[in-house]
């Protein structure tokens, strides 16, 4: 039989043992917790993008690309808006495009702002969305300040715009002398 002093020991060992482990689940939560809201403040990485003044007179391809098709694209001076599938917000990104045909109409040049569709649904609403996204590219340069005579909304001869669905999904403004 074994003595009461060793039934001490072993209860103590088990002690001992349950306590560790339950001090190392509060470590483990508590460290996880701690890289969590760690990682919840890491400074976001900065998106390098081409100055404004320099994006209404480039010549190279500069481009945006968020999820689910919405972008921002700009070449040879023609600025492409694209949209999300069923939306006409812009994306987020935007400010910059934006800011170069706002300088380009400051320099004495005029924005003519056209809407296209992709080939998906309803032929009659894409057109609708389509001219919902053009006014609303058109009404945001007003918003911004460019003069509303110096905004042409032109609709296009063929409204279904050219490559895959997520590029025909687009607003084109392009700067005229």
């Amino acid at each position: 039989m074994a003595s009461p002093s060793d039934d001490d020991s072993q209860q103590n060992l088990i002690l001992g043992i349950a306590v560790g482990v339950i001090a190392l689940v509060i470590f483990l939560v508590v460290g996880i917790a701690l890289y969590k809201s760690g990682a919840a403040r890491a400074p976001a990485k900065p998106v390098v993008a081409a100055a404004a003044p320099v994006v209404a007179v480039v010549t190279e391809t500069v481009s945006v690309t968020i999820p689910d098709g919405a972008g921002i694209r700009v070449v040879n001076g023609i600025v492409n808006f694209y949209f999300a599938t069923g939306s006409a917000d812009l994306a987020p990104g935007a400010a910059e495009a934006l800011a170069a045909v706002i300088k380009g109409v400051e320099g004495g040049r005029k924005a003519v702002v056209s809407g296209f569709h992709d080939t998906t649904g309803d032929a009659a609403l894409n057109e609708q969305l389509a001219k919902k996204r053009a006014e609303m590219v058109r009404d945001v340069l007003t918003g911004l300040g460019v003069p509303a005579a110096k905004v042409d909304l032109q609709k296009p001869a063929v409204t279904t715009g050219t490559g895959n669905n997520a590029e025909a999904r687009r607003v084109e403004v392009k700067l005229l002398d």
